[in-house]
């Protein structure tokens, strides 16, 4: 630790470091007497030496804070130092139930993207973390850096974990990973479990009923911008469509994760279901028709702005539009391990015979008050058609 203190001293403080270093002196006080070195494969696979539990840590990306939430048994900012600001910006709604319970999560300094360059590294050093935690899609950015190995040469430790990429591959080892790091290996194994059970309860009734699949068209971020229509490929909310009885238009035309379609691909597709992605996006769009979507959203505004989004050229006679099969989702789902949720929503409304008994709002609450220190408050899902 004397190297990062001796080189934190010698550099300029970056803003919010004062605060930050009131939080990590407070972390490195409340760190578990009893770490041990563990050897960790994260989802990258590559192998980090860590001192586990850990106790200060900076978030590479604020919504990991999903997962923190669930496997931290007491304040799940207790041990955060640092965090990307896109939790404060992309999900106003949740920030805010949070911060009513944790009003020091206030105080805690935030950072830019890697991805956009904006990322602090005398900053992070200067908080003197135990481990860094970034998100899987920044690695290639991290790589340009030589982030990790100026981290490295400082004693501080880099771990990637998945929850957008891949999700439905790396959910499950991201969890772990936390787990480990948190010291909370058995809470990790609890909600894996739990996320499993939930799953299991679609993919099995799936496979025993076999039901015709309807042709599922995924917008993502709809309204975000003036342009359409961003969706996802094989992975993602394109895997998790899939998982519920559907199948992702967008599959053959988009090779990666994520992609963009023609608003001519999909009038000549003609899917049978759309379902769009929103959130709060007034800090980054301000003033969007983007579909307003998150804990206590206003879901009368939301399902406004959903239909007013049906009028674009890209739903121009569409099946799904004349139908009024037409819903929307957090978009988050897309980067937690709550995944779960909007499975079996997309389950419901894809197959609502097969699924009649599925209630995904009880399944949310019951993972609320199973798992995270907040309660569950709706406004996750609209339709136009039902709800």
């Amino acid at each position: 630790m004397s190297i990062i203190s001796n080189l934190a001293k010698s550099m300029r403080p970056a803003r919010g470091a004062a605060t930050g270093m009131a939080v990590a002196s407070l972390a490195f006080l409340c760190s578990p007497a009893n770490a041990d070195p563990v050897t960790i494969t994260d989802v990258a696979g590559r192998t980090v030496t860590v001192e586990a539990p850990v106790g200060p840590m900076i978030l590479g990306e604020g919504r990991l804070m999903y997962a923190v939430a669930a496997l931290e048994t007491g304040n799940p900012f207790a041990r955060v130092v640092g965090w990307r600001d896109d939790l404060i910006k992309n999900d106003a709604e949740t920030y805010a139930v949070y911060r009513a319970k944790f009003p020091e999560a206030d105080g805690i300094p935030t950072f830019g993207g890697v991805k956009d360059g904006t990322f602090d590294i005398e900053q992070a050093i200067s908080l003197e973390p135990d481990i860094v935690v970034m998100n899987l899609e920044a690695k290639a950015a991290t790589d340009e850096m030589g982030l990790v190995g100026k981290l490295e040469a400082v004693g501080i430790p880099l771990v990637y974990i998945d929850f957008r990429d891949a999700p439905i591959a790396n959910t499950a080892k991201s969890l772990e990973i936390l787990g480990t790091l948190l010291g909370e290996e058995e809470r990790a194994s609890e909600l894996i479990a739990f996320r499993d059970d939930e799953i299991a309860k679609v993919t099995e009734r799936l496979a025993e009923a076999n039901p015709d699949r309807p042709l599922v068209f995924l917008e993502r971020a709809a309204g975000w911008s003036d342009e359409c229509c961003m969706s996802f490929g094989s992975e993602n909310f394109g895997a998790m469509v899939e998982m519920a009885g559907g199948r992702n238009m967008a599959k053959p035309f988009i090779p990666g994760t994520f992609g963009t379609l023609n608003p001519e691909q999909v009038v000549a597709s003609d899917p049978d279901v759309v379902i769009a992605t929103g959130a709060n996006w007034e800090a980054s769009s301000p003033g969007g028709m983007w579909v307003g979507l998150g804990p206590n959203a206003d879901t009368d505004e939301a399902r406004e702005k959903l239909e007013a989004l049906m009028t674009r050229p890209a739903y121009t006679g569409v099946k799904a539009v004349e139908t009024g099969d037409v819903h929307a989702v957090w978009h988050q789902f897309y980067n937690s391990p709550y995944q779960f949720i909007v499975i079996q929503q997309m389950a419901k409304w894809l197959h609502p015979d097969l699924f009649a008994d599925l209630d995904p709002e009880a399944t949310f609450e019951m993972l609320h008050e199973r798992f995270l220190p907040v309660d569950y408050d709706p406004g996750y899902f609209v339709s136009l058609g039902k709800d």
